[in-house]
C-alpha cells in the first residue's frame, strides 16, 4: 500500500484530499496543528507539528511515497505572514520530503498567480512553486480558479440584501468544489502530471454569480455596480491603513475579481446546489451538501 502525507489536512480542501486518497486505497497520513480538529478526517494516521518549525517535521515523512500540500493562510489570526506559511512552511515540507526520499510532491497553487506577483499571497505561493520545480523531487502543481467555499462571501452579501460589484461584472470564474478538486489532484499525481489549471464545470460572470446567490434564497437581485477606479483606489489604500490580516485577503480578492479566473473544467458538483445547501442550512463542506 502506498503512503500519502497530506499537509493542510484540516482545511477546506485538505479534508477532501484525505477522503479521496483513502477511497483510492492509499495509507493516509494527515499533518495537523491541533489534533482536536482531526476527528473527522479520513486518515489512517494523524501527526501533529507546526510546519513553520522545520525541526518539528523531522522523520514524519519517512516511508511516504507522496506529499500533497494544501497548506496556506486563509485567514490570518496568529500573526504569521504569507511568506511564513505559503512559502516558508511549504519549503520546510519540501526539504523534509527531499531528506525522506519521497518520490513526488504535489502543491495546490492558485490560477494565474504569475499575473498577481504584486500581491503578497500570490507572490509567496509562486516563490514556493519556483523552489518546488527546482527540487530533485518529481512535482505536480494544481492551480485552481477558486473554491466553492470562496463563493460564501457572495452568498453572504445576498443574504444581507445587496451585492456590490466593481466595473461591468462581466469577468468570469469557474470555482470548483473541494471533492471535485481532490479528485483532480489525485488523478494528476497518479498520472504524474506536472501542472493542471483546474476549475469547476460551470463558468459564471460576477453578475451571474450574484443572480445565482439571490435565486438560492428566493429574493429579487439587488446589485450595485461601483466604478472600477474605486477598486484600484481601494487596492492602493488598504495596505496603508489596515493590518495584513485584513488587506492581504482583500488585495487578492480585489485583484482576482478583475481577471478571467477560468481553469480547465473538471467535476460534476454545481455551485447552484452549493448555494441551495447554504440556504437550507446544510453543511456546505460536505459533498452531500452540494450535490
Amino acid at each position: 500500500m502506498k503512503t500519502v502525507f497530506i499537509a493542510g489536512a484540516t482545511g477546506y480542501l485538505g479534508r477532501f484530499l484525505c477522503a479521496e486518497y483513502s477511497r483510492r486505497g492509499w495509507y493516509v497520513v494527515a499533518l495537523v496543528r491541533n489534533p482536536q480538529s482531526a476527528a473527522v478526517l479520513a486518515a489512517d494516521s494523524i501527526v501533529t507539528a507546526q510546519a513553520t518549525d522545520a525541526s518539528s517535521l523531522k522523520g514524519m515523512m519517512d516511508g511516504a511515497d507522496l506529499v500533497v500540500s494544501a497548506l496556506g493562510i486563509t485567514r490570518q489570526v496568529d500573526g504569521l505572514s504569507y511568506q511564513d506559511v505559503d512559502y516558508q512552511a511549504n519549503i520546510n515540507l519540501l526539504r523534509e520530503a527531499e531528506r525522506a526520499g519521497v518520490d513526488r510532491f504535489a502543491y495546490v497553487h492558485v490560477l494565474h498567480a504569475d499575473a498577481m506577483l504584486h500581491i503578497p499571497l500570490a507572490a509567496a505561493k509562486a516563490e514556493f512553486v519556483e523552489a518546488l520545480q527546482a527540487s530533485t523531487l518529481n512535482s505536480t502543481v494544481i492551480a485552481p480558479s477558486g473554491y466553492f467555499s470562496d463563493m460564501g462571501e457572495v452568498f453572504a452579501m445576498a443574504q444581507a440584501g445587496r451585492i456590490w460589484l466593481f466595473g461591468s461584472g462581466t469577468t468570469r470564474i469557474n470555482p470548483i468544489h473541494g471533492a471535485d478538486l481532490a479528485s483532480v489532484v489525485a488523478n494528476a499525481t497518479d498520472a504524474e502530471t506536472a501542472w493542471v489549471d483546474a476549475g469547476g464545470p460551470d463558468a459564471f460572470t460576477q453578475t451571474e454569480l450574484a443572480d445565482l446567490a439571490f435565486k438560492a434564497i428566493g429574493r429579487t437581485p439587488h446589485i450595485t455596480r461601483l466604478p472600477d477606479i474605486l477598486r484600484k483606489i481601494t487596492l492602493s489604500i488598504l495596505p496603508r491603513i489596515t493590518p495584513q490580516r485584513v488587506h492581504g485577503p482583500a488585495q487578492f480578492f480585489l485583484t482576482a475579481c478583475a481577471m478571467e479566473m477560468v481553469g480547465t473544467a473538471f467535476g460534476t458538483l454545481r455551485l447552484e446546489d452549493h448555494f441551495q445547501a447554504l440556504a437550507a442550512g446544510l453543511d456546505p463542506t460536505s459533498k452531500g451538501g452540494a450535490s
